[in-house]
């Protein structure tokens, strides 16, 4: 799809369709308003009949409008004038779009990016608008023989501001949010596709496809290698794999000078079975979404090295698959992680914090401004913030306040959680130096605890997204999270936020 920015008055857009916004109970914005004059109160007539109240999600198509140039009007609800925020506005565009994409209109000119949103500006709800936008026409649908095809698909959309000296900001707010939405792309295509298509073999595929597009240094490590390294604990639970794991390491260098690299770690585990310790038949089909985090720095390198960012990024995915096997570790096996520091695995269910380590080891070799880990680490993360927020836990109080303020812009909130040192007295073990896990209570507080003993070289934070990294039921899919938090983080961190 096409993007553009222009300003202008609703009456004059030559456009397949104009969209306009509709407050409850039956309240016209100011664009409304406009098109209601030059149409002789056609509209506010229409709205007087009872056939649009605003309630947010609903829509009216009116064709024909007097007093305009364009073919088509589209009202949008946006429910209560009040409790117009960012949550409402998103859904505001995605019902716009998705309307748009099945009336047969090729062209679009959005006038809802002029309606307000609380302590928003022009260029947030452009940018966030083209997040939106991208997100109602996503399909995945490679996989089945008979494609739903759209008769008449969108294929350029309009963003209306309301002044001219706003132009500049929006162009650059809208180049933004096709790069987030790009990334999200990727992120989401990753989770979706099933675990015998995305192995770790597959992730470092599309690593390599990633540095070429985008002239990234790209190194992938194998088996041998890391067992040099003393990569014991990663190694560990591809040990009942047939597939071969993969450390994939990714630098951009957006920042020509020796500045030190924000470092990105992802969680790839792309199929997580248990092992040993095995899963319950029901869902485990959503086990393939286990590699969401390593998707989600992957479309993060992708929207950073696409808007040209200015700083340096490295980013290391350990892939790996879960399963069980002769050859699979076994609850009361001893293994050596790369720092030296020896784990006795409990549970075979629990390895992402076992991959994780070891990348969190070899991440200190970057000197690291600061490292993040993503991943879909805990079952008793999403029971304490289900699939809202995801979890932060971070060893620097300054990290964590940048990530909470960039999740907010986003809309890709966050809640921080304790990593207090109480919490660590869960992981003591009688036969190593820890546990790989601490019992029930706390669950997702004491899998940091363990990654803050692989991170005190450096400025850390760890996001865990077990939540809110896929959706379950008829909307099942993988949602792009946390890709617009950790883009609008490192747009923050480059100076680039408007």
């Amino acid at each position: 799809m096409e993007f553009s920015i222009k300003s202008g008055s609703p009456e004059k857009q030559r456009s397949a369709c104009v969209v306009v916004g509709i407050f409850e109970p039956r309240k016209l914005t100011l664009a409304a308003e406009l098109l209601d004059n030059a149409a002789h109160h056609h509209l506010s007539e229409i709205i007087r009949r009872g056939d649009m109240e605003g309630k947010a999600g609903s829509t009216l198509l009116l064709h024909n409008v007097p007093g305009t140039l364009c073919d088509r009007v589209l009202l949008v609800g946006l429910g209560k004038e009040k409790e117009f925020g960012d949550k409402e506005f998103a859904e505001a565009i995605r019902t716009a779009v998705r309307t748009l994409n099945e009336t047969g209109a090729f062209d679009g000119t959005l006038f809802l990016t002029e309606t307000g949103v609380r302590k928003r500006s022009s260029a947030w709800r452009v940018r966030q608008a083209s997040i939106a936008a991208q997100e109602a026409v996503y399909r995945f649908d490679q996989f089945k023989s008979k494609k739903d095809k759209v008769r008449r698909p969108l294929r350029k959309l309009t963003f209306v501001v309301d002044r001219r000296g706003e132009l500049a900001a929006a162009e650059e707010a809208l180049s933004q949010g096709q790069a987030i939405a790009d990334g999200m792309t990727l992120c989401k295509d990753l989770g979706n596709l099933p675990g015998n298509v995305c192995t770790p073999t597959h992730l470092a595929e599309t690593a390599q496809h990633l540095a070429a597009e985008h002239k990234i240094d790209c190194e992938i490590l194998e088996r041998d290698t890391m067992a040099e390294l003393g990569m014991h604990s990663l190694l560990s639970v591809a040990q009942g794999s047939r597939q071969a794991p993969k450390l994939i390491v990714l630098q951009y260098k957006g920042d020509k000078s020796d500045a030190k690299p924000i470092v990105l770690i992802g969680k790839g585990i792309t199929f997580d079975s248990g092992g040993i310790s095995l899963k319950p038949a029901p869902e485990m089909d959503e086990m393939k979404y286990d590699m969401c985090g390593a998707a989600s720095v992957l479309g993060t390198l992708k929207a950073a090295a696409g808007m040209k960012l200015p700083l340096n990024l490295t980013v290391i995915v350990p892939a790996a698959e879960n399963m069980p096997g002769g050859s699979a570790s076994r609850p009361g096996d001893i293994v050596t992680s790369m720092s030296g520091q020896t784990i006795e695995i409990l549970n075979t269910d629990a390895e992402g914090r076992l991959i994780l380590c070891d990348a969190l080891s070899y991440a200190a070799r970057f000197e690291p401004d600061t490292v993040i880990d993503v991943a879909t680490l805990t079952g008793a993360c999403v029971i304490a913030l289900g699939h809202v927020a995801s979890g932060l836990y971070a060893n620097n109080d300054a990290l964590a306040r940048e990530l909470i303020q960039a999740g907010e812009e986003a809309h890709d909130r966050v809640w921080q959680m304790p990593l207090w040192n109480d919490y660590q007295e869960q992981l003591k073990s009688p036969f190593a130096d820890m546990a790989n896990v601490g019992g029930r209570a706390a669950g997702s507080v004491t899998a940091a605890c363990f990654l803050s003993r692989f991170t005190r070289k450096y400025v850390w934070a760890h996001l865990d997204i077990a939540g809110t990294a896929w959706k379950s039921g008829t909307d099942k899919g993988a949602t792009g999270r946390p890709v617009p938090l950790l883009v609008h983080y490192l747009l923050k961190r480059a100076g680039k936020l408007t």
